[in-house]
C-alpha cells in the first residue's frame, strides 16, 4: 500500500493525480476509488492506494481517503 496526497482532480472528466513523497505523480481515474459514495477526490486529501499498469501506464487503484486516525498513525 502506498500513501500520497491528491495533487489535482477534475470532477468533470473524472481523473487527476496523486503525489507520492519520493516518486512523483501517479494518474488516478474515478473508477479506481473504492470508498462507498466516493467517485471524486479533493486537492490536499491524503489517500492510500496501490499502483497498477493501466492502459496508458501506471495508475492508482484501490484508492481510499485516509481517516483522521489513519493520518495520525506513524508510518513504518
Amino acid at each position: 500500500m502506498l500513501y500520497g496526497v491528491v495533487k489535482s482532480f477534475d470532477e468533470h472528466h473524472g481523473f487527476g493525480f496523486i503525489t507520492l513523497p519520493t516518486e512523483g505523480d501517479v494518474f488516478v481515474h474515478f473508477t479506481g476509488i473504492v470508498d462507498a459514495g466516493y467517485k471524486t477526490l479533493h486537492t490536499g486529501q491524503k489517500v492510500q492506494f496501490v499502483v497498477v499498469e493501466g492502459k496508458n501506464g501506471p495508475q492508482a487503484a484501490e484508492v481510499s481517503v485516509m481517516t483522521d486516525d489513519e493520518k495520525a498513525a506513524p508510518t513504518v
